[in-house]
């Protein structure tokens, strides 16, 4: 074979593309200087192309090799036996010290895996030895079970005797092996570690084997496979038996731990040299244990390669001191997903792990950690920089991991986690200076702040780990495939054996984790346990055929005249064993040949099953109905078809899925696949009747990027529509008032729309706000950066501070303070903190059993916030201080969001904003109410100079917010709150909407704390929003909203302007029969969209031009320029005042300098000289701010 492919170098090459794993090819090898017979079993993505890792069937070596030096084996060559050879100790199985970390005990028992020890022990032996002998005691499998010999220094050696002699290993009977003369059990071999005997006599002798070194070889082994022996050249070098004279390599070298070879070699090299049994060997108190921690969860996993699980701590590829950690913080795992992430990672390979615990950071963290206490970094770089990253999704995620390593960096030396927040400020990322840590928790967006400083960071980056990796290819995609460039062009620099991992876990299949194997990943462990997701990785092709439910038999049948041509196993699903019969039956009339299996059945599962794998060995198609309950029972994994009959639920839909899992492709497909390629098929039958479980399957099949048909999105957007209802009782979304918008409508649980029994339920008193444009407010506790609870303080006469004055001095009186007996809920009581006191309210009560049956619930009803307290500690609060309605408000400061699309503030700014504004007196403008909940935009610190009658603005809080480089503007905020608000629902009796009083709300207000909403009159018929002002509504507002309703509906429309002219925004899809007439003082529009006529009727409060006017029609809005007829800024665009006319805060042009919220100490804000109240100087104004 040398001579041939150096003499002919015409030999074809083989191409990239075409060379696949388990393949045999010959490739030149560097170190042996000639061509050999080789296993390609890897392929390496380095930054010059692909490296094949490869194994040397001749000569027991592995080596890496260049495509370009890769040939096709001549048929001649591929028919001489490999010479290299499987050998293993001959039932010998290796010990290790068993550590109970809680009860601080060590026993030797028996292990899964050899010790270091005993590898460097074995290694040493072969390495010393000037002749190796081994005698076969039998093959299975392939693999040699061998007595192994070694002569050092004229000594005769029994490898597998020393090993024993030594605790490293003891002997044990292979299950079914004959002449087994085992007296020991393993309790016996099991030595305690603190009373080891003095003298050890060895009984691992008298159990072991008894075969004599001069004793024949069993004669069933065959000639050929007698004995070995041989005199190595060099202890380096290739070590040879002889066996009936035919030289053949047993082993090159002997396999080492993970050390600063590469790890993904390694492990695969112990099982395989040293004793491949080993790992799977196990004792029978082994097995169960690990059947009763594994069995817990156990249910279904897809494994690219195959892993042996590490079911318990013990035997778990983890440091002992991290073991140590785990254990004393009551640890319950392994789970049945890390039992098989764990050695994957632990070896340094890289793994994509699918499962429903896949947001659990300890999938990664214990086997990261234990790599990172090796040795293999000292040959890098001394720079600034990680060894390990963990990119999360969110500063929440991030903020977990990163206590989770504070707390497990205990069991690990020399181990310094650090987390990375960094906010817009650019001199933020250009000042952070990272040295001495060895792993960095962060987001994209942070990391790719830090890389625009310091593009070195990455330089000593060896694991890479992707947390939750479906959330951040679904909102990062984009900037993870920028830092995986970055991590591939750091370690695409010669760094000698270092590792190179990435680790990417999560619990759903993304189509981005394709691009990310292929591009970046070496050769990857694949763990799914989700069948659902196995399906889409396994190109499960779904189906959906929409018919009526009177046709799906039908339908049935069209399905089955396909697949009788093809000779597919099929199984038809059904949730009923009358529908089972039924289709039964139509299939019999129909000539088709099929099975039933349901509850009722007399045949059982076996023999269904004989049945049912006869049929397609015997090419008749094979059918099976049954009933969902049937399917544990028959185990079947290898349908090529399932039909579902019968609509499925979530649950339901992945164990019929199961079936198919033989058929699941293995390898990594692209996206768009030939359907040839796609063995497995799941059919849908989808009728009018299947809404009950319509949005599961739709965001499933949705997310596998399957063909979804039109009935199906109908039909799904009709259940939401009902579900939303169903959610009319829950409170409003608190993400859709604090930022405007709700990322997950379909999975939050409260309500999007406006309910006006419970958001008008209790409504702010008109005289809290006099003037909307400028509120005094005192925030009293801060729930995140932009949602506080607190009051509004009246200008004239503040009616809660004399009621508090009275309240404190009533209960100074120790007779005053009369405990409660019996607590209710929703009551009002007293508590008294100290000097003060609170008016409170129970707003929940313990239940009956609870330990804590003491401890009630309360609400401040006059600053907000909850506690718990004894219910000892509530007095009975007298009427008069019950009469002054709740004052505590939820305010929410508009137009301002969290950076890096993140839903939660970050604690950071939270704790800014509430050392700054807790308790502090500030003035806001409100631009909308809703119950008791005011948005407002400006919200100002201020502070009072009483001897120059001025108050100072000291802060603007949304610019504070900005100035910490954590928060964004968010312009469509405003916006969508007011259209919230302006929402119209739907009131009991078929009442129409009209305005309502403030001064009536008011009235009823100061009558009752928690008014209910009337419905027997026009004026309790009121719109969801509270107006911000405290004029009454005219009755020609109330006629001409009558006229437009009966004309069509009225468009939203937004507004803004500058000195020349004035532009509307009507908020109007796809507008036909469009018209708008120009007057000196009035604009009209009208059109048509989607059937709704909707007519704008708007009497300007200044003059136009109405020659110069224009109206553009888009396809989602119509665009109205109005040209001032004087130049100027308008106070208001409308005489009366339209809720459906609202400013348009993305476009308006006011700066903050020029509003009255000047922001700076150095400058004062207005009233004229010699006024107390700033307020004064706007009271006599009539303008509106969003008119």
């Amino acid at each position: 074979m040398e001579q041939f492919y150096t003499s002919y170098k015409g030999t074809d090459e083989v191409k990239e593309e075409e060379i696949k794993k388990g393949q045999v090819y010959v490739v030149f090898s560097e170190e042996l200087k000639c061509w050999c017979r080789a296993l390609v079993q890897s392929v390496w993505c380095q930054a010059d192309g692909y490296q094949f890792s490869c194994f040397l069937v001749d000569y027991a070596k592995y080596c890496y090799v260049p495509s370009k030096s890769i040939r096709v084996l001549p048929g001649a060559f591929a028919k001489i036996p490999h010479r290299a050879k499987k050998c293993r100790l001959h039932c010998t199985k290796p010990l290790t010290l068993h550590i109970d970390y809680c009860e601080n005990t060590a026993k030797i028992g028996p292990a899964k895996r050899w010790d270091t020890a005993a590898i460097q022990h074995f290694r040493k032996l072969l390495e010393e030895a000037t002749e190796v002998k081994a005698t076969i005691q039998t093959v299975e499998d392939k693999v040699l079970e061998v007595f192994l010999f070694v002569t050092i220094k004229d000594e005769k050696i029994c490898v597998n005797d020393d090993l024993v002699a030594k605790h490293f290993a003891h002997y044990k009977e292979d299950e079914g092996t004959a002449g087994s003369s085992s007296d020991v059990s393993d309790d016996e071999l099991s030595l305690n570690a603190e009373g080891v005997p003095v003298e050890f006599v060895g009984p691992t002798f008298l159990a072991r084997p008894k075969l004599p070194f001069g004793e024949e070889v069993s004669p069933h082994l065959g000639p050929g496979l007698a004995g070995c022996n041989s005199v190595p050249k060099k202890p380096s070098q290739t070590l040879h038996t002889d066996l009936n004279d035919s030289t053949v390599p047993v082993v090159s070298t002997v396999p080492d731990l993970p050390s600063k070879e590469d790890k993904a070699v390694q492990t695969e090299r112990i099982p395989q040299f040293l004793n491949s049994s080993s790992l799977q060997t196990h004792t029978v108190e082994d097995e169960q244990q690990s059947l009763q921690d594994v069995g817990k969860e156990k249910s279904f996993v897809f494994l690219s390669k195959k892993i042996e699980p590490s079911s318990v701590l013990e035997a778990a590829p983890l440091s002992d001191g991290l073991k140590k950690e785990l254990a004393c913080n009551k640890f319950s795992g392994p789970t049945f997903t890390q039992s098989y992430c764990w050695p994957a990672a632990a070896g340094g390979c890289d793994v994509v792990a699918i499962s429903h615990q896949g947001n659990d950071p300890l999938l990664y963290i214990p086997p990261v950690l234990t790599l990172l206490q090796e040795n293999h970094y000292q040959a890098l770089p001394n720079m600034s920089g990680p060894l390990a990253l963990v990119l999360c999704p969110g500063w929440k995620k991030a903020q977990l991991v990163f206590d989770l390593l504070k707390t497990y960096r205990k069991g690990c030396r020399h181990l310094h986690p650090v987390l990375i927040t960094l906010g817009q400020n650019k001199e933020a990322a250009s000042q952070m200076e990272i040295r001495g840590c060895e792993v960095v928790v962060t987001t994209p967006y942070n990391l790719l702040r830090l890389l625009e400083h310091n593009t070195g960071f990455l330089c000593r980056l060896c694991h890479l780990v992707l947390d939750e990796i479906e959330v951040l290819f679904s909102d990062t995609s984009e900037q993870v495939f920028t830092i995986l460039d970055f991590y591939k062009k750091a370690t695409a620099r010669p760094r000698g054996n270092l590792p190179h991992q990435i680790i990417a876990v999560g619990t759903q299949w993304n189509k981005h984790i394709t691009p990310l194997i292929k591009e970046f990943m070496n050769d990857p462990h694949i763990v799914i346990t989700l069948i659902e997701e196995a399906a889409i990785f396994g190109n499960v092709q779904q189906v959906v055929q929409p018919c009526i439910s009177s046709s799906r038999t039908a339908e049935l049948l069209k399905i089955l005249d396909f697949t009788q041509r093809n000779l597919q196993k099929v199984l038809v699903f059904t949730d009923s064993v009358t529908e089972v019969e039924m289709i039964h039956k139509t299939l019999k009339s129909n000539s088709i040949v099929s099975l039933k299996k349901h509850k009722e059945s007399k045949c059982n599962a076996e023999c269904v099953l004989e049945r049912w794998r006869k049929m397609h060995s015997s090419g008749t198609p094979a059918v099976l109905v049954l009933t969902d309950d049937c399917l544990p029972s028959l185990g079947i994994t290898d349908a090529a078809w399932v039909i579902h009959f019968s609509f499925p639920s979530a649950a339901v839909f992945g164990q019929r899925l199961q079936s198919l899992s033989d058929n699941f492709c293995p390898g990594i497909k692209d996206s768009a696949v030939d359907q040839e390629d796609m063995k497995a098929k799941s059919v849908i039958l989808l009728t009018e009747n299947s809404s009950c479980h319509a949005p599961e399957i739709f965001y499933y099949l949705k997310h596998a990027e399957a063909e979804i048909p039109e009935e199906l999105y109908d039909l799904t957007a009709r259940v939401q529509e009902s579900e939303e209802d169903e959610k009319f009782s829950r409170p409003l979304c608190a993400s859709l008032k604090t930022f405007g918008i709700c990322r997950n409508r379909t999975e939050c649980p409260d309500r999007h729309q406006i309910n006006l029994s419970v958001d008008m339920a209790q409504n702010i008193a008109a005289e809290m706000i006099e003037t909307p444009e400028r509120v005094t407010i005192l925030p009293l506790f801060i729930v995140h950066a932009t949602k506080y609870f607190g009051r509004i303080v009246r200008k004239q006469k503040d009616q809660y501070a004399a009621v508090a004055k009275d309240m404190n001095d009533y209960f100074r009186v120790p007779g005053h303070r009369i405990s409660v007996n019996a607590v209710e809920k929703s009551v009002f009581y007293g508590l008294r903190e100290g000097a003060v006191c609170h008016r409170v309210q129970v707003v929940e009560t313990p239940a009956k059993d609870e330990e804590n049956a003491c401890k009630v619930t309360i609400k401040y009803i006059d600053e907000g916030r909850t506690s718990r307290v004894n219910s000892d500690q509530l007095l009975h609060l007298p009427v008069k201080f019950q009469s002054l309605p709740p004052q505590a408000v939820e305010i929410i400061v508009c137009r301002v969001k969290p950076i890096d699309n993140e839903v939660e503030w970050n604690p950071k700014v939270t704790e800014h904003i509430n050392h700054k504004i807790k308790g502090k007196v500030h003035h806001a403008k409100v631009v909308q109410t809703l119950g008791r909940t005011v948005w407002v935009d400006p919200m100002v610190g201020v502070t009072h100079l009483p001897t120059m009658r001025m108050w100072v603005n000291e802060y603007n809080i949304r610019s504070e917010i900005l100035s910490t480089g954590l928060g964004t503007d968010n312009p469509e905020h405003v916006g969508a709150i007011l259209k919230l608000c302006t929402q119209m629902p739907v009131v009991d009796h078929g009442q129409s909407l009209e305005p309502l009083s403030t001064e009536e709300d008011t009235a009823d207000l100061e009558e009752v704390s928690s008014p209910p909403i009337q419905k027997d009159t026009a004026e309790s018929c009121n719109s969801p929003v509270t107006p911000p002002s405290n004029y009454v509504i005219q009755t020609k507002e109330a006629e001409d909203s009558t006229v437009h309703q009966q004309q069509g509906c009225h468009p939203p429309i937004k507004w803004f302007q500058d000195d020349v002219s004035v532009t509307l925004k009507v908020q109007i899809l796809r507008a036909t029969e469009s018209r708008c007439e120009f007057c000196r003082e009035k604009v009209t529009f009208s059109a048509y969209s989607e059937g709704k006529r909707y007519v704008a009727d708007l009497e300007l409060y200044q003059s136009v031009i109405a020659e110069k006017s224009t109206c553009v029609v888009k396809d989602t809005e119509a665009v109205i320029l109005l040209v001032k007829e004087k130049k100027g800024t308008w106070c208001k665009l409308l005489k009366n005042k339209n809720v459906h006319v609202s400013l348009d805060f993305e476009c308006w042009q006011e700066s903050e300098d020029e509003t009255p919220f000047t922001v700076g100490s150095g400058k004062l804000n207005y009233p004229p000289a010699g006024s107390e109240e700033w307020f004064e100087s706007s009271e006599d104004s009539d303008t509106e701010s969003d008119e």
